[in-house]
Parts: C-alpha cells; sequence; structure tokens
C-alpha cells in the first residue's frame, strides 16, 4: 500500500522524520514528569505533594524572613492522613515535610521559601522549616531507623542550606514552641541520637 496517498498531507520527508524519532532509543528522550518534580522540590529525594495554597503563606524567604530554625513534629496521624488533611484548604495547617515511618519516604508538602503552619506560633513558623514525621508520641515503634536516617539527612541538608547550626537550640521539638500546647515529639524521640545522625550526615 502507498502510504502517502492512504494518508493525505503525509510526505515523504515527515514520514523519515518520524522513523528517525522512532530510531532514538527511549532513554534518551526526557521523562516528561522528570522537570516537573525537579523543579517542584526542595530536596531531591523528596516527593513533590502540595498542601492546599490556603493552608500557608506563600513568602520569598530567606529573603523576607531569616531561616533559623528546624522544628521537628509527630504528625499523630498516619503518613497518608497528614497528606490529606494539608491538602484540604479547611484545615488550616501544614508543614513542609512528612516523613513516613516504613521506609523514610519524604513528602514536600511547602517549598521551604513559603510560611508552613505548623508550629502554632507567627514567628516561629516565620523563621523555620517544619518536618512532621509520621506516628504518634506514645507509639515509639513508629521512630524506626528509616525515619531517623532519612529524616536527619533532610535536616543536615536544610542546616547546610541555610547555615543553622546542627545543635539543640536550633533543632527543637513542637513542644519547644512558646505558646505551645503540643507535647511532640514526645519522650520517646532519641534526641541525642537524632542530633548525632545530622552531624554526620
Amino acid at each position: 500500500m502507498d502510504m502517502d496517498r492512504a494518508t493525505p498531507g503525509l510526505s515523504r520527508r515527515r514520514l523519515l522524520k518520524g522513523a528517525a524519532l522512532a530510531a532514538v532509543p527511549y532513554a534518551l528522550l526526557p521523562d516528561p514528569r522528570a522537570g516537573a518534580q525537579s523543579q517542584s522540590v526542595d530536596y531531591p529525594p523528596a516527593e513533590w505533594r502540595p498542601a492546599s495554597t490556603a493552608n500557608y503563606t506563600v513568602s520569598s524567604r530567606p529573603g523576607a524572613y531569616a531561616i533559623d530554625r528546624v522544628i521537628i513534629h509527630v504528625t499523630q496521624e498516619t503518613y497518608s492522613d497528614a497528606l490529606a488533611i494539608f491538602a484540604d484548604p479547611q484545615k488550616k495547617v501544614s508543614a513542609h515535610y512528612v516523613v513516613r515511618s516504613a521506609d523514610g519516604h519524604i513528602a514536600q508538602c511547602v517549598r521551604e521559601a513559603d510560611i508552613a503552619w505548623h508550629a502554632g506560633n507567627w514567628t516561629y513558623n516565620t523563621r523555620s522549616i517544619g518536618i512532621e514525621h509520621e506516628g504518634w508520641v506514645d507509639r515509639p515503634e513508629y521512630f524506626t531507623n528509616a525515619l531517623y536516617q532519612q529524616s536527619a539527612r533532610l535536616t543536615a541538608a536544610i542546616c547546610a542550606k541555610y547555615g543553622i547550626p546542627r545543635d539543640r537550640e536550633h533543632i527543637i521539638g513542637h513542644y519547644q514552641v512558646p505558646g505551645t500546647d503540643h507535647t511532640d515529639p514526645g519522650p520517646d524521640w532519641d534526641w541525642v541520637r537524632y542530633i548525632r545522625m545530622v552531624n554526620f550526615s
């Protein structure tokens, strides 16, 4: 069958160009998701799972506000439920990152330049990065090796980026935020181990 006649307007040149493209190995073609993923996250190992824009304040940190704290949280929810809460515009809460218990997988929900609503204190929100960890304060089995390892690497990267000292004065628990009634990450969170891991990441 004559392809040029069967498909009006399909020239020999277009057929040759199509054949040449088909000969290019698929691995050499750009992944359409790759560009979007790399542009969406501040920490490359993370997955972009955006919070509702109703749940954080758009900003231009560290220009607008200096970032000098990392605040450690525990979700009191499952990983998937925490992401769903941050995506719900009625909830008025978010964090920059959520770390999954089972494997340490990290989701980024708010850009670091923006102000997540995680600390319950505006001043601390403006100056910090909030990291939620899947689990409950009274269920230490959720604080797995993978969770500690991946969270410590994330915190180390944040500290390096913004010049934050890797100590307990600058890496704090939610319970240390002035005016809070929260107790997370709770008495079972191993601060000595965590700070050591952050310093060796």
